[in-house]
Order: C-alpha cells, then sequence, then structure tokens
C-alpha cells in the first residue's frame, strides 16, 4: 500500500485512431493526467468503441487475436461467448435478501450498496483507494440504471442484472486484481461482438471502475449507446462496413490480401458505402427498409412510378436503414381522355415488379388468436420486438432472406406503433394493434414474391388495385395489408371509376393522395392492353432484337 494516497480519480483520455493502442500499452505513470495531489491519485484512461469491420477482415481478425494474446497489449478478452456464469449459491441467496429488503424499504442508492457491501457481494481490494472506487463504481452504475430503466430499483430486470454483475466481476475482475498497482496499470478488457442488457451495465460498471475497455463489434452495435448518449465516454472509430461478428478468433489466419486485392475492394467501398448513390445489385439485402410516402399531383405519380428508389426525391440510406420515397394514392374516377387513362394505368401494370389486383378481397381474414403471442413480443418500451416475432414458432416467414424477415417484422412493428387503422366496434387502440399484428403474420403469396423482388435501391414494386364494384368489396384485411406493404416501400395505386369510398372507411386520409378526375362511372370493365401492349410488356421485341 502507497500511504501517499486515499483516493482514486481516472480520467478518461483523448484518442485517436493513431494513439489508442500506443496510449494503451503505456503504463499508467506515463499516461497524461497522472499525478498524486492532496491525497488522490490522477490516471488517465482508455475508453475505444470500434464499430464495424475494416476492408480487410483477416488484418482485422489477426489484430484481435494479437490484442489478447500477448502480454504488450494485455487485454483479456469478455464477450457472450467467453463471461463466466457461474454463481456460487450463497452470493444468489444474498442477492435475493437485498432485493427483499429494498422492496420492503425503497432503500435509496447509497444503502442499497451499503447492503451490497454488507453482504460480501461487493469485491475487495487490499488497496483502500481501491477498496472505495469499488463501491463507488457500484453506486455509479445502480444510479445509471435507475436513470435509464422504468421504475428504477422496481424494474423486473435489477435481479438479472445484479446477478450478473456480482458473478462477472467476481469470476473476471477479481483475479485482475490480486496483483493489482494502479501507479503501475488498471485491469484492460476488449468486449467483442454485440451484447445484451446486463452486458451494458457490466461494461459501465468497469468503466466506472477505472479499467481499460476497447469495444469491437462487427456489426456495428454500440454497446454503450443508452448509458453515453453524449459520447463523452469514449472514443469511437467506425469502419466502412459492417458484418455479422464471427467467433473470435482462436489462431491467427494465414491468408494475405494482395496489394491489388485491397485497392480494389477499397475503391468498392468508396463507391458503394451508405450515401454514395452508388449501389451494386443487391447491396441493401441486409438493410431495413422504411418508406417516405411522397405527396405528388397526378401529373407526377406516373413521372415518379418510371424512377427507381435511389433517384427518387428523400431516398436516403443510413445506419442500416434505407427510406424508400414511395407512392401511395386513390384514383377517383376516369379522365375524359379515356385512352391516356388507360394508357397510363397499363404502363404502371407493365413494369416487371406490378402487382395487378381485379378481384376482391386479395387478402383472407385470420381467425387464430394471436393475443398471447403479439403481449409477448412487446418490449418495456411498449413496442414490438422484430428479433422476438421472427424466432417465434408463428412466425411464417422463416424460408425467406433474413433482411427480407427483418423488413416485414420492423414494417409490422411500426402499423402497430402508431396504428393508422381506424377502430370499429368500440376497439381500444390495443385492439387495433393486435389486429394489424394478426394480420401482419398472413401475407399472401403472391404479395411476397412481389417483395423478394424488391432490389431497395432499384425498381420499386407496384401494387395496382382496380376496384370497379363489380369484382367485389375491398375489406378491413384488404387495408391493414396496404398499410403493412406501404410502410414497407411498396407504391400502392388504387383506382375507383365510380368515385365511392372503400379504402377511406378504414384508413385514415392523411396517410395517402387522391387524386379527382372528371367523369365518374359506374360498371367500369377493366380494358386489358392490346394484343401489342401485351407483346411489348412482355419484351418480345427486344428479345427479337437480341437486348
Amino acid at each position: 500500500m502507497n500511504p501517499s494516497y486515499n483516493q482514486l480519480q481516472t480520467h478518461i483520455l483523448p484518442l485517436s485512431q493513431e494513439n489508442w493502442l500506443k496510449t494503451l500499452k503505456k503504463p499508467s505513470a506515463e499516461r497524461q493526467h497522472f499525478q498524486i495531489d492532496q491525497g488522490t491519485l490522477h490516471i488517465g484512461q482508455v475508453v475505444s468503441l470500434f464499430l464495424g469491420i475494416p476492408i480487410d477482415e483477416d488484418e482485422y481478425y489477426n489484430q484481435l487475436y494479437d490484442y489478447v494474446h500477448t502480454t504488450e497489449v494485455g487485454l483479456k478478452l469478455l464477450s457472450e461467448d467467453t463471461l463466466d456464469k457461474k454463481i456460487d449459491n450463497e452470493q444468489f441467496q444474498s442477492i435475493q435478501k437485498v432485493l427483499n429488503i429494498n422492496r420492503e424499504q425503497n432503500l435509496s442508492i447509497n444503502r442499497f450498496v451499503a447492503f451490497l457491501d454488507g453482504e460480501q457481494l461487493i469485491i475487495k481490494s487490499k488497496n483502500p483507494a481501491m477498496h472505495r472506487k469499488l463501491r463507488a463504481a457500484m453506486i455509479s452504475t445502480l444510479e445509471k440504471f435507475k436513470e435509464i430503466e422504468p421504475q428504477g430499483l422496481k424494474n423486473n430486470t435489477l435481479m438479472r442484472v445484479l446477478v450478473d454483475l456480482v458473478k462477472w466481476s467476481f469470476n473476471h475482475l477479481q483475479p485482475e486484481l490480486q496483483s493489482f498497482d494502479p501507479e503501475e496499470k488498471f485491469p484492460k478488457f476488449l468486449w467483442y461482438g454485440d451484447y445484451k442488457r446486463s452486458h451494458i451495465y457490466f461494461l459501465y460498471y468497469l468503466i466506472q471502475l477505472g479499467c481499460d475497455i476497447v469495444v469491437f463489434s462487427p456489426g456495428g452495435k454500440n454497446v454503450l449507446m443508452e448509458v453515453d448518449k453524449n459520447d463523452n465516454l469514449a472514443f469511437v472509430h467506425k469502419y466502412p462496413n459492417v458484418k455479422e461478428a464471427e467467433p473470435f478468433p482462436l489462431e491467427k489466419r494465414s491468408r494475405k490480401s494482395t496489394v491489388a486485392y485491397k485497392a480494389s475492394r477499397e475503391i468498392e467501398t468508396i463507391l458503394n458505402h451508405e450515401g454514395s448513390g452508388l449501389y451494386k445489385p443487391w447491396q441493401l439485402r441486409d438493410y431495413t427498409p422504411s418508406s417516405i410516402t411522397l405527396k405528388t399531383t397526378y401529373d407526377e405519380l406516373f413521372l415518379l412510378m418510371k424512377e427507381i428508389a435511389m433517384v427518387r426525391p428523400e431516398f436516403e440510406v443510413e445506419n442500416g436503414v434505407v427510406k424508400i420515397p414511395t407512392i401511395f394514392a386513390k384514383i377517383q374516377g376516369v379522365s375524359k381522355n379515356r385512352k391516356e387513362y388507360w394508357d397510363r394505368l397499363h404502363s404502371i401494370i407493365g413494369y416487371d415488379s406490378s402487382l395487378l389486383i381485379k378481384q376482391l378481397p386479395f387478402s383472407r381474414a385470420v381467425t387464430n388468436d394471436f393475443r398471447f403471442h403479439f403481449r409477448d413480443a412487446i418490449g418495456q418500451d411498449g413496442l414490438l420486438i422484430a428479433e422476438k416475432m421472427i424466432n417465434s414458432h408463428y412466425w411464417r416467414y422463416g424460408h425467406l432472406p433474413t433482411g427480407l424477415q427483418k423488413g416485414i417484422a420492423n414494417a409490422i412493428r411500426n402499423i402497430c406503433a402508431k396504428p393508422a387503422l381506424k377502430p370499429i366496434h368500440r376497439e381500444t387502440v390495443e385492439d387495433v394493434k393486435m389486429y394489424l399484428f394478426t394480420q401482419g403474420m398472413q401475407i399472401p403469396s403472391n404479395i411476397l414474391k412481389l417483395l423478394q423482388q424488391f432490389d431497395y435501391s432499384q425498381e420499386v414494386p407496384k401494387l395496382v388495385i382496380y376496384n370497379n364494384e363489380l369484382n367485389g368489396t375491398l375489406t378491413r384485411t384488404d387495408a391493414a395489408l396496404l398499410l403493412l406493404l406501404n410502410q414497407f416501400g411498396i407504391d400502392i395505386i388504387l383506382y375507383n371509376p365510380p368515385g365511392h369510398n372503400d379504402i377511406e372507411n378504414f384508413i385514415d386520409d392523411g396517410l395517402y393522395d387522391t387524386h379527382w378526375l372528371e367523369d365518374v362511372v359506374f360498371d367500369q370493365e377493366f380494358k386489358e392492353p392490346s394484343f401489342v401492349k401485351r407483346i411489348l410488356r412482355q419484351g418480345l421485341f427486344r428479345n427479337l432484337r437480341g437486348d
């Protein structure tokens, strides 16, 4: 023990991509802020986050291997796969005891931590300054928990988080403190991969304690985002690509990228990164689609329909989400110029990714009771959790590509978050949400095929409904499906020659444009494209030319 100080004060250092590793390797005494002043030892601390993955993946994973296996760096690996999940039964019972006391007495955080300390649930240190720091870090962590979680220390997740904090502290931190000398170095940890709720608070606890923390997240997810909304805790570096994390390397890779390979990948990344406006076919297949419904005139409608998504106004790709400008419109009546009316309609259904609906309803009502599934999939924020839906037994879309499944799940989540479907028969808002959720689980096969053809930066699929009231009636289930497709990013055009209400009976009219034409026509049969138009539509002329 050094009697010259009895308090520890850590300072998070300003870092860059160039100096973070060099700083990490330095002992405490050689870092910025190191001094002993009026009984307090001041130490500089490294906290760095690396989100995504660089162009050369082999080099990336080889570096990770070195960071953990070389004594010069000396980082201890933490991840969902490597955390030791064993806990002493007496410790578990002691945690329950403290939680019971809290339920009865509504403890302040200081008293709560005092009880944890009294039950030997906070690890000890021979260094008195570090001993105080361990307790102070726990107080800071629980204060953050109280700030973030609904109902604070009464939140149901506190038991889980506290058990994890205790067991991981004893299993991973305590061994690092056995020969601890803060004037030499603090414990250093590398967090790798995705994270769960408890991981956030454990890393926050280690940071509050003064440990060096370096996070590598190939998937691009920021584990500190909720506890550090203003980015005060860490230096953050974002690599150009995002990929699912591979298992942490058990050995170094032998493959080496050639100079030409690196150069071609770098050029490809520059040309095709988010926001560049240039996208390869299916480059965005794993992104989550989200629509922006455009407000247009009747004439603009047909001009925009021709445009691919990435050249439409407001198209944007950012943070794993692709915002697709879409059309959602109803055309009431028929133009005086009948030829123009039919030419325009035929031009829309002539696209490869168009689906014409001439028979209503085009969806079916679901009779199964999804009430339990709906409530089970709701998170603490009151919104549906896409992952829970996708991993459930009732999810019908498991055969689809993963990115498309995420897109459908997020569309269901969004239409349920702010229901635009009108309630009927004294329905509550929750009843409407449940109805939308249930119908979202029954997308017809012809619509699913339409979604599977959608390369989000390219041609936007089009659903064209012709409702002359001779071919059936638009139902509420149809309206629910239209809301889902609009949220996903599909163009929707509804033709109603007699100018009667159909979609208005179910959906808020602020969600779509209505265009009134000069004539209203009753019993207007759908006019099929001419033989020549059908040939052109099928592309036979193009094939004959050899295109």
